[in-house]
């Protein structure tokens, strides 16, 4: 048994669900098992999983886990600095995208993630976890991208890639390349959603996404993305209970609505969105399948503002929507995704703004309120 410094989340008392606080303490790591690696955090990666943990939205991570503290952090890079005997692919020195799986099923595909509601797991919150082996992956030997850049690919860009293979292959099993050689790919929300736009642009799409935010546009225009500026559409934010009660809310949505759906069809050749990126969830659900092409594919592996989603079932059955949903990526994934970056350049650009271990607080808050200055904010909480 050893200790470690973290920043950790403590579970809410049983009168309070309201948002819980980073503290600095030490923190226990048990003994290596035969599996599993001692490993330092270089640079993790701040995800919105962790937002959620520490607003207690969805749940209480730490009630969930029957923990009363949990230390999050899932996304990264990390130094190994001993491992199991049964860990032979990794070596004491070397640098290592973190996968942040915490349970897999059957076939590898995540259930629980590490570092958020997998019980016994340690984040990257902390300067020195333990994770399982199996879950590192060496990052190429010469490579051109920084640590700090495979640490923003390690959970968003991973996100995109499983994301992408299967909503690309659904719009295939309807429209081949001959039928529609360049499909016009959209999308809203955040880095991930940058990631798999930047992702479809190199399978040769019509690729545009939608933000509020100028250094965003300015970060989307830098990978090539075409920008639409949401806040042109102002009266864009649905919400069913208040459009049936407040007569100018609706009037003010639907002319928005009309606006935004007359510059998509001028956009898109009158086609509509072939695929549809969306991170946000309910508010923009509505408008995304009135976008939508027909044959096209509605995609996503999270949300920001709504969970709970409704359809009109036989609205989608004529047009022959597809919905997609995916969570993170498989393990088997990473290989192929890692190879594929390296050799396409399909990477953030070079991250500017680095926080300190000091400042991971100040990085919470900054995500909460949505002022970070890169869709792929980082902290560092060890020298390279």
């Amino acid at each position: 048994m050893r200790t470690t410094e973290a920043w950790v989340l403590h579970e809410g008392e049983t009168a309070q669900r309201g948002p819980g606080r980073l503290r600095r303490e030490a923190y226990a790591i048990s003994d290596l098992a035969d599996h599993e690696v001692l490993v330092e955090t270089i640079y993790g990666s701040w995800e919105a999983n962790m937002s959620h943990a520490i607003e207690r939205r969805p749940i209480d991570v730490c009630r969930a886990r029957g923990e009363a503290r949990v230390v999050l952090g899932n996304a990264g890079v990390v130094r190994v600095l001993r491992t199991g005997p049964a860990v032979t692919h990794v070596r004491a020195g070397e640098l290592c995208m973190f996968f942040g799986v915490g349970r897999c099923d059957r076939f590898g595909y995540m259930e629980l993630a590490h570092g958020y509601d997998a019980p016994g797991t340690v984040g990257l919150l902390a300067r020195q976890p333990k994770v399982a082996g199996a879950n590192l992956f060496p990052l190429p030997s010469d490579s051109r991208f920084t640590a700090a850049q495979w640490a923003a690919f390690s959970l968003r860009y991973m996100t995109a890639w499983s994301n992408w293979r299967v909503a690309y292959g659904a719009l295939r099993l309807q429209l081949g390349e001959d039928d529609l050689p360049a499909p016009f790919v959209w999308g809203w929300g955040g880095g991930t959603t940058l990631a798999e736009l930047e992702l479809a642009k190199r399978f040769g799409c019509h690729a545009t996404m939608v933000t509020a935010s100028d250094p965003h546009r300015q970060e989307i225009a830098a990978a090539g993305i075409e920008t639409i500026d949401r806040r042109a559409y102002g009266g864009l934010q649905f919400d069913a209970a208040r459009y049936e009660a407040d007569a100018s809310y609706a009037a003010s949505y639907r002319e928005a609505e009309t606006r935004f759906l007359a510059m998509v069809h001028e956009r898109t050749q009158g086609l509509g969105v072939s695929i549809f990126v969306d991170f946000i969830g309910t508010p923009v659900l509505r408008v995304t399948l009135k976008a939508l092409a027909r044959q096209g594919v509605l995609t996503t592996a999270g949300w920001k503002c709504g969970m709970a989603s409704a359809t009109v079932r036989a609205m989608e059955c004529v047009k022959r929507h597809i919905h997609v949903h995916t969570h993170y990526a498989r393990l088997a994934e990473a290989p192929a995704a890692i190879e594929f970056a390296e050799r396409t350049g399909w990477m953030p650009a070079p991250i500017e703004q680095v926080y300190t271990w000091d400042e991971i607080p100040q990085l919470a808050h900054d995500y909460a309120m949505g002022t970070t200055r890169s869709y792929f904010p980082l902290y560092a909480a060890a020298p390279l």
